[in-house]
């Protein structure tokens, strides 16, 4: 092949030796170049990284190359390239193309085709295996990167538990698999079974359920993985699959390929991720492994995340049903009705207050303002109330109480209320025969009450007093009225007047849009009244932030 190749060379230095003339320089006189070397030629072209091989007019090769004769042993001069046997190579010849791809000998090889004089041609042919592995390696690593960023969107985004577990069975599928199913035990089980989550490409949502554990443990794996073991993927036959309904939906099951996978969690495994590939699929390659178990390792820290908050949300519920207004007594002879607006917490808990409590002859009820915001300022509230609750068994005169309220809240170490106090009105409420109302009130450095005429007059009850809880020698205050049919006592907090809104967002609603809301309420029963107040300071607020509301309406009930 070599003596060949050299008369080859040695014909094509010939002609490139024959075609090349120019003219001199100085006379025009025509003049012939030196003739190319052949052996140069055939160093030249056997140093080149590409393969080469020429053809005559009718397909022969003609030329091949050092580098053609490694990549393609079997394509020697004298073959005809219509009959070589790399398929791709041969049917670009046949209809004339001008390029092709193929893979040949393990190798993957891209040639092109160019046109040469006297209807020759040469193609130039490239290994580009090491080209396309490592674009195929870096599509992968793109596309892994955007799958582990969409799972860190949906998992960040999954606050509760439930929403963790749908996440985690819907997003493998189908870009990793075509069923996807998640095992775990509830944190606080109520059975001791495992429960699933379980999602295929067919499924418009994810199915859920409770499954024995004789059928997690035919699952190959499974058992193992809520233990903390990983499993290599492996082939699961169609034998010995039967009764794993419900852990799998019912019907023929083809062999699949099978990936078990644990979600490690805060010191235990909080699940498995199962995944099944139909047969028709390929099995997981190495990096689909790794991708799957640190999606795994992402979604049981997800998955551990999300029952700390569900804790602590089950705990934030708890508290807040304990801190929020009570619903208010039924009392013969009155009628009662409460307003309340937090700050803007979530947890909807703030510290103004009010509070209806019955006595022997009627009811005590209070209202009263913690300075401070949010969780801190309900815990005092709850202490208020709470202690309301225990000395009004051996207190009930208005004054009196605010007296040992005051000295119970001072005997609180400060560490622990953090030099908080409370404004408060406290005050008795006695039916009288006649359809009125007997009303004593105790004050303590609160909003003074206001009375709603029938007429539609409102007039403040002065009492006065001071802060409960501030000071050891605090003095408080009472004041005593009654109430006939058609009037009310509105107590509140100043949250009401305080709160900020109008055309700039800047304005306080203040003591006279307050007198002026209650007046044209003249003659409503307590709820449409302080429905009627709400609305206003909404609409007033528009949306804006506001301090703690708390409101107490109460009258006569003409009964």
């Amino acid at each position: 092949m070599t003596s060949t190749r050299q008369g080859t060379f040695a014909g094509a230095a010939g002609e490139w030796a024959d075609d090349e003339r120019s003219a001199g320089p100085a006379t025009g006189t025509p003049r012939s170049r030196p003739s190319v070397d052949a052996d140069l030629a055939r160093e030249l072209l056997d140093g080149l990284d590409e393969a080469v091989l020429t053809t005559d007019d009718d397909g022969t090769v003609v030329l091949v190359n050092a580098r053609a004769g490694e990549l393609l042993p079997d394509v020697v001069v004298g073959t005809d390239l219509a009959d070589c046997a790399l398929p791709a190579l041969a049917d670009a010849v046949a209809v004339g193309a001008d390029d092709f791809e193929d893979v040949h000998h393990g190798r993957r090889l891209r040639g092109v085709r160019r046109t040469l004089g006297g209807s020759r041609s040469a193609w130039y042919l490239r290994d580009v295996t090491d080209e396309h592995r490592q674009a195929e390696e870096l599509r992968a690593e793109r596309w892994r990167t955007r799958f582990l960023a969409r799972t860190g969107r949906r998992l960040g985004l999954a606050l509760e538990r439930a929403q963790v577990l749908r996440a985690v069975a819907t997003l493998p599928v189908p870009y990793l698999a075509d069923l996807a199913l998640v095992v775990h035990l509830p944190p606080i089980p109520t059975e001791h079974r495992p429960h699933f989550v379980r999602y295929t490409a067919d499924d418009t949502a994810p199915a859920t359920g409770v499954a024995d554990w004789d059928v997690v443990t035919a699952v190959p794996g499974l058992a193992e993985a809520l233990d903390g073991e990983p499993a290599e993927p492996r082939a699961w036959p169609t034998t010995g699959r039967e009764g794993l309904h419900p852990l799998l939906p019912a019907g023929p099951h083809p062999a699949t390929s099978l990936l078990v996978s644990p979600m490690p969690g805060a010191g235990q495994t909080a699940g498995a991720l199962v995944l099944l590939r139909r047969a028709e699929r390929s099995g997981f390659d190495r990096r689909e492994v790794e991708l799957v178990r640190e999606f795994a390792a992402r979604a049981g820290a997800a998955l551990a995340t999300a029952h700390l908050h569900d804790e602590q949300s089950h705990l934030a519920q708890v508290l807040q049903n304990s801190l929020l207004p009570p619903k208010l007594p039924t009392v013969t002879g009155m009628s009662l009705a409460g307003g309340y607006r937090a700050a803007g917490d979530t947890l909807r808990i703030g510290g103004d207050f009010y509070d209806v409590l019955l006595t022997g002859d009627g009811a005590l009820f209070a209202v009263g303002d913690v300075c401070g915001k949010g969780v801190g300022a309900a815990v005092l509230t709850g202490r208020v109330r709470q202690s309301l609750q225990t000395l009004r068994l051996v207190e009930q005169q208005p004054q009196e109480l605010l007296r040992l309220l005051d000295r119970a809240l001072l005997d609180i170490p400060d560490a622990s209320r953090r030099g908080q106090f409370t404004t408060l009105l406290l005050g008795t409420l006695r039916p009288e025969a006649g359809g009125g109302l007997r009303v004593r009130i105790a004050g303590g450095g609160h909003p003074a009450p206001l009375v709603i005429r029938a007429d539609g007059t409102v007039a403040a009850v002065r009492v006065g007093g001071m802060p409960v809880g501030a000071l050891a020698d605090a003095r408080f205050a009472t004041a005593d009225l009654r109430l006939g049919p058609g009037e009310l006592l509105f107590t509140r907090t100043d949250g009401v007047t305080d709160a900020r809104g109008g055309p700039q967002g800047t304005e306080s609603f203040g003591e006279q849009r307050l007198r002026r809301t209650l007046a044209d309420g003249a003659g409503q029963p307590p709820a449409a009244l302080v429905e009627r107040v709400l609305q206003a300071v909404d609409t007033w607020c528009a949306g804006h932030r506001h301090d703690d509301i708390a409101m107490l309406a109460i009258g006569p009930s003409g009964d």
